[in-house]
């Protein structure tokens, strides 16, 4: 049986329509989940929405509507996001489902019955906006002399009656488990959280009796569970919790969650020491990535400059925005983007290295060959080693990475073989070899239909559309699409045999341009 892989993203939180970083991390979870699926793994892939809490009460109190309509009509905006990005999800989870309700209630049962919940009065700040509760220590000036919190958003002074949870008695085990290699990555935020609690974990207030739009605290039902309790367990909620047999069995503990860098406390203190108290294993691994910025800015509906990123898409085509996005940005780094970084981006790999490489290679063999792909030849030294090239950085270099979450770097040693590629064509000239040596020109077309063939394949986690669109092209099964079937030594015979023609190759990659209020 295939090995199980567990993937998560951050549920968002759809107060607002989705922006650019909501498209980010959904797109490269997806990616995860394509190339692990490639690999020959199980995948579920769990995404969704989180619609309870304060932020989600007041913004449907000021459009004169009840929460629960609110949380219907935003949450489809995400599903339609993820919907047009091509994101591969098996479960999208709401957390107003009542199967949410009834995992979160036990989650809270077990810590209760664990000695972890007790009830007292929380005085402190907390910024309604970042759902979150902060010492006074971790307060910062703003320009008017406000107080704010780390993240600069408004906080305010709350006094009321609360559940606390005994956060302060997980010290050592989530220090020790912050320095088990791997949990936290990138490093520089293991070592921050890592600081954060030798400074002294206090103990979490869980609930709230401010408002009710959230899930009943069981047996006080004048309490809502803090947001971070309800959204945090969505990730046992989408396998089967409460019932541990089954789908729970097989997907529990998770392989990765994929979040954003201002949640990392919440991932990686908060969540890990839950699930310890209700005798839960905790996940795998944590990765926390950066922001992505615009034009160098953060994003924010007060600066105008808030991207809807399925518009982004419909411009500059799902595929490019996919490549750009895993390309451009060291994963775990902030990055920025702009609409000319995307052009140049995507024009000067996908249409003029790879694309134009495909369809030079399959027009060639359609115009010169009658489409026929033929076994009847002799590979030159210069074949072989360009080749073996390609199947070195398509079947060990760019997995090696991917496996690591390195996709640029995996995408750099996947450009490094289709400019070897186009060294070739540009040194074997098969145009000229048509006239001199027909059979040295079939040799080259055959070596590049097959270097062609395995670039498609290694490139299709990040652009499935485009690379499937080739590989259909070319005659290449789905079931010969994923990573093992580049080490079969009898593809290619087998496509010979089948009697495969091809057709007139229409382009994959098209060339972009700037819209037009960019052109001046």
């Amino acid at each position: 049986m295939a090995e199980p892989f567990y993937i998560t993203t951050a549920i968002s939180y759809p107060n607002g329509r989705p922006h650019i970083g909501h498209a980010y991390e959904a797109i490269a979870a997806d990616v995860i989940a394509r190339f692990q699926r490639q690999m020959g793994r199980d995948v579920r892939f769990q995404t969704g929405t989180d619609e309870h809490g304060l932020k989600m009460a007041q913004k449907a109190r000021e459009l004169g509507i009840e929460p629960a309509q609110l949380a219907s009509e935003m949450s489809s905006y995400f599903i339609d996001m993820c919907d047009k990005l091509n994101v591969s999800y098996d479960v999208f989870l709401r957390t107003t489902e009542p199967r949410h309700h009834a995992s979160v209630q036990e989650l809270w049962r077990r810590m209760e019955a664990n000695g972890d919940l007790y009830l007292d009065r929380y005085e402190g700040w907390y910024s309604v906006r970042d759902e979150a509760y902060y010492d006074e220590s971790e307060l910062v000036e703003g320009e008017g002399g406000e107080k704010l919190s780390p993240q600069g958003t408004p906080v305010e002074w709350t006094v009321e009656e609360s559940w606390f949870f005994r956060l302060s008695a997980y010290e050592q085990q989530l220090l020790d488990l912050l320095e088990k290699p791997g949990f936290l990555r990138p490093e520089s935020r293991r070592n921050e959280m890592a600081a954060f609690v030798k400074a002294g974990l206090r103990d979490l207030s869980v609930s709230r009796t401010s408002f009710d739009w959230g899930i009943k605290v069981p047996g006080s039902e004048n309490h809502v569970m803090y947001v971070w309790v309800d959204a945090l367990t969505n990730y046992l909620t989408g396998i089967g919790f409460p019932d541990e047999g089954g789908d729970f069995a097989k997907w529990w503990p998770a392989n990765l969650h994929l979040i954003g860098k201002d949640i990392t406390r919440f991932h990686t203190i908060y969540w890990p020491a839950f699930l310890m108290s209700a005798g839960l294993a905790v996940p795998q691994q944590v990765f926390s990535h950066g922001f992505l910025l615009n034009r160098g800015q953060k994003e924010s509906k007060s600066l105008g400059n808030v991207t809807d990123p399925v518009e982004l898409a419909e411009r500059f085509g799902v595929d490019a925005l996919r490549y750009f996005l895993l390309r451009e940005v060291a994963f775990g780094q902030d990055g920025s983007w702009s609409a000319e970084a995307i052009v140049t981006r995507c024009n000067a790999e996908l249409a003029n290295s790879f694309g134009n490489l495909a369809q030079r290679a399959l027009s060639m063999i359609f115009k010169n060959l009658n489409g026929a792909i033929s076994a009847e030849y002799s590979p030159s030294d210069a074949d072989i080693a360009l080749e073996n090239t390609v199947l070195d950085a398509c079947r060990n270099l760019l997995p090696r990475e991917f496996a690591a979450l390195n996709f640029s770097e995996g995408l750099n040693e996947w450009m490094r073989a289709v400019f070897a590629c186009n060294q070739y064509v540009d040194e074997q000239a098969p145009w000229t070899l048509r006239k001199t040596d027909p059979e040295r020109m079939t040799a080259v077309l055959m070596t590049l239909l097959r270097c062609v063939r395995a670039l498609a394949v290694a490139v299709r986690p990040v652009v499935p559309a485009s690379a499937d669109r080739l590989l259909d092209q070319i005659g290449i099964a789905e079931a010969a699409r994923d990573f093992a079937a580049l080490g079969d030594p009898d593809w290619f015979e087998t496509l010979v045999a089948s009697g495969f023609t091809l057709a007139q190759p229409v382009g994959v990659f098209p060339r972009l341009e700037l819209p037009e209020e960019n052109t001046a």
